[in-house]
């Protein structure tokens, strides 16, 4: 409990751009959010006001910073799944706890469990030689969708196997190099949507209304909220797979489920037990933001509505391949001079190719035209240039 202000403390191990956001969430409820940040110059290091410098595979660096908070959260899943238990056993409080956070944390125990309980999944199987990824190409046609159980994120870790051949010549490099392994069907889709759900210890949950989440060389460049031309049953039935989801795994916090939208119905992708990318439209768009809503659940506090105030566009403003001449406070002169209710949020972090540098959101009319503005000021605060054939007068 901070002692000048009477209320408890928030603290988020990692110090990204999502610990950076939910700092700023934290503000509004009297709160600063302590942070434990590798660099003091992490996209969170920058702004918080109480920084701990250490690493998250670091036990006695979590243990110090756990002991200076009421609540240690996340604002990744690379936590060691054995030092969370550590915590846990002695006495601190993690939330979500290691329980849930080993169903983000490795792709395998989810399928596994998802599929044991009832929960839609693609077919899929272990890979611990090249033969089991023969055997499913072989059951399930090529290509197949092979991936590293742990650790991937933005398309790293995913690789499409087109054939035997390429199986053979892959697998054991992987395997030798010490990746856990999966493969999974490849998913016949109309498109990738998202059910963000938030739940308290109590057992209180929230849902947002789904969206549709546009993606480019595996990482997610635009969101669609709401998404466009679900029927009000879709809409239940995705939102009521991912409340069943939270409850079933125990999530307190944020719960990111991506779907893939089917002709045979909706099937789980992957899991995020913490503020999540297709949930950055609810900064401008949404009556209660995930990032303060992830602070309201870990407190155990009542969950804030979730109402949709207009639809909202949001596009990721990635690295541009070479880095723009002109600065980024140039960049944003020129933006808003075209467009004034761009509601831009940068992260503070170096440019680099393809690195997620900040977001920006249009909320209010007409989808079509909010993603056709926001495209183009993405594209605009990463390139300093408009697109070929986009008259700026």
């Amino acid at each position: 409990m901070d002692k000048r202000t009477g209320l408890p403390v928030v603290g988020m191990v990692g110090g990204g751009q999502l610990a950076r956001m939910t700092h700023q969430a934290a503000i509004s409820l009297g709160q600063s959010l302590r942070v434990l940040a590798i660099d003091e110059n992490d996209a969170a290091g920058l702004v918080a006001g109480q920084v701990q410098i250490g690493h998250h595979t670091d036990l006695d660096a979590l243990r110090e910073f756990a002991k200076t908070v009421d609540v240690v959260t996340f604002d990744h899943e690379h936590v060691p799944w054995e030092h969370l238990f550590a915590l846990v056993n002695e006495g601190f409080t993690v939330r979500p706890g290691p329980d849930a956070l080993a169903f983000a944390q490795n792709k395998l125990v989810m399928r596994d469990h998802l599929s044991a309980t009832g929960f839609p999944c693609p077919p899929y199987a272990e890979v611990s030689e090249v033969e089991d990824l023969l055997k499913f190409g072989a059951e399930h046609g090529w290509p197949v969708v092979l991936k590293a159980a742990t650790g991937g994120y933005d398309g790293r870790g995913v690789w499409m196997v087109d054939s035997d051949a390429e199986a053979r010549t892959l697998v054991p490099e992987l395997l030798a190099a010490g990746t856990e392994l999966l493969v999974e069907q490849r998913v016949a889709m109309k498109r990738e949507l998202s059910a963000l759900v938030a739940r308290s210890p109590f057992g209180q949950g929230a849902a947002w209304p789904v969206v549709e989440t546009v993606q480019e060389d595996g990482i997610n460049t635009e969101v669609l909220a709401p998404a466009p031309g679900l029927t009000s049953r879709q809409v239940h039935e995705a939102q009521e797979l991912a409340l069943r989801l939270a409850n079933e795994l125990n999530v307190v916090g944020i719960l990111a489920v991506e779907l893939f939208e089917t002709d045979g119905g909706l099937l789980v992708n992957e899991l995020a037990m913490r503020p999540h990318n297709s949930g950055h439209w609810t900064m401008d768009g949404s009556a209660t933001s995930q990032f303060e809503q992830h602070v309201r659940a870990v407190l155990d506090y009542p969950l804030g509505v979730t109402d949709l105030i207009a639809p909202t566009v949001m596009a990721n403003v990635l690295g541009a391949p070479d880095t723009p001449r002109m600065s980024p406070d140039e960049r944003l002169h020129h933006l808003f001079a075209r467009f004034p209710d761009a509601r831009v949020h940068l992260y503070g972090k170096g440019e680099r190719p393809g690195r997620k540098l900040g977001h920006v959101n249009f909320v209010g009319g007409d989808l079509d035209n909010l993603r056709t503005r926001a495209k183009l000021a993405a594209h605009w605060l990463s390139h300093a240039e408009w697109p070929d054939g986009y008259d700026i007068h």
